[in-house]
């Protein structure tokens, strides 16, 4: 192997190995809460997870403001100027403060109203406003250290970035089952026990990143830089993130309204869908670091001018995750015996399972490939518009028409909805494959700091 061509594939792996850790980490700690949940009771499982809808629209939020922040960051971090990012930082930390800081007011001040969007049940209601009036605190840290760890991704250094969610999620763990099961003493407070413990891990997790900054290792902390006056570069700032959270939002909602349409088939439906989907997620979080990963090593690369070395490195990411996304889909056929080993499943939901888990062993492989090239390459030259205008087409003008006509007008059997839903990965390819080649991502969107 070429000595270049080393030297990327290790800068890319000291990227997408911690970006994976971070990320299996959060997957599993979101599974074992509920794990701890369950032995609470199902109707505070039901209320929390209900209240937790508010953490995810939030999650969506904090992916298109990190997109921003990365497409930004990671090329002024090629020119090594450290003002522009602070800068940078600030202009996010203010919009995710605006947004976060009027959550967090309606979930302390009137939890009742925000769960009545979800649920009627009075029970559910009150449970779950309990949980959100404590965790609703806990929005306002992350406006500030979910930006600061996406800059740290975008100045390579996302091995503190996974040190740090890692303090902050395996504290959340202890701390909720201390409070559940009453460990050492501790009082039994149930759903509000994790409340608890979800907001003691955000404000930990805040302090970390706090004292990160002010440490200073790579730039002094300049306030004046970080919350001054900067028309440009917040301009800029809209222009790329706006369209990659409108990206994010559109395609999230769109798996969303697939949930819908298999929701009305039939339980088994439902229930071999869930086991589906949970075992794609957890097989593709590779895949998802990779596109990450690509988005700051070529935006860094951009940044320093270094196109056709940018080029390049594009190619050979797109070989890699294309080797990761066939050898991701062998796992899934791999882990079958596995799966129907871990879940009690009815005859039929069996079988729909089956056949699922088949598909999802070649959709795979253009779920990592889009990823990448609309969520990484694309993005890193600041290219946020196109997979705006594909997600939206593909998704809501093709998709999922097509899904509410195969099940509710032509009444197709639920495999042969599953199967149309799951093309909607291969109708975008042409399309990307083409944008990319022409290489009109490449760009460096950086200015001088006035």
């Amino acid at each position: 192997m070429k000595a270049e061509n080393k030297a990327f594939y290790r800068s890319l792996a000291s990227l997408v190995i911690p970006i994976t850790i971070q990320n299996f980490i959060t997957n599993a700690v979101n599974s074992a809460d509920v794990f701890m949940l369950g032995y609470v009771g199902q109707t505070e499982l039901s209320a929390v997870s209900l209240a937790n809808q508010f953490q995810f629209l939030l999650s969506g939020f904090f992916f298109g403001i990190s997109s921003g922040v990365v497409m930004l960051a990671s090329q002024y971090w090629g020119k090594k100027d450290t003002n522009s990012i602070q800068a940078v930082m600030g202009i996010a930390t203010k919009i995710a403060f605006a947004i976060t800081f009027i959550l967090a007011l309606g979930a302390v001040v009137m939890p009742e109203t925000l769960m009545r969007i979800y649920t009627n049940d009075e029970t559910l209601v009150a449970i779950g406003a309990s949980y959100l009036s404590i965790v609703g605190v806990s929005y306002v840290c992350m406006s500030f250290s979910q930006v600061y760890h996406c800059t740290l991704r975008s100045m390579e250094r996302a091995q503190l970035s996974t040190v740090i969610s890692s303090i902050a999620l395996v504290l959340n763990v202890i701390l909720n089952a201390v409070f559940i099961f009453g460990i050492g003493g501790a009082p039994r407070l149930g759903v509000i026990g994790v409340a608890i413990g979800t907001t003691a891990a955000r404000v930990t997790e805040l302090a970390l990143c706090l004292a990160d900054a002010v440490r200073g290792k790579l730039f002094r902390l300049d306030l004046k830089i970080m919350f001054g006056r900067h028309k440009l570069l917040f301009a800029d700032f809209c222009k790329y993130s706006v369209p990659a959270l409108i990206n994010d939002f559109a395609w999230t909602f769109a798996f969303s309204t697939y949930s819908i349409i298999m929701g009305h088939m039939n339980a088994d439906v439902v229930a071999a869908s869930s086991v589906a989907t949970t075992v794609r997620n957890l097989c593709t979080i590779l895949c998802f670091a990779l596109g990450s990963g690509a988005s700051v090593l070529l935006g860094i690369k951009i940044g320093e001018g270094k196109l056709e070395e940018a080029k390049r490195d594009a190619k050979k990411s797109c070989q890699v995750t294309l080797a990761i996304g066939i050898a991701t889909g062998v796992v899934i056929l791999l882990l079958r015996p596995v799966v129907f080993l871990c879940f009690s499943l009815t005859e039929r939901a069996a079988g729909y399972l089956d056949f699922m888990l088949w598909i999802s062993a070649y959709y795979v492989v253009g779920q990592a490939m889009n990823t990448l090239l609309i969520a990484g390459i694309f993005r890193a030259g600041g290219d946020s518009r196109f997979g705006m205008i594909c997600d939206i087409i593909v998704m809501w003008f093709v998709s999922v028409p097509l899904g509410f006509l195969s099940a509710f007008v032509w009444k197709l059997p639920p495999m042969a909805v599953y199967f149309i839903l799951c093309l909607d990965e291969f109708w975008k390819i042409p399309v990307v494959y083409v944008h990319y080649k022409k290489f009109g991502w490449l760009k460096d969107i950086t200015r001088e700091l006035g």
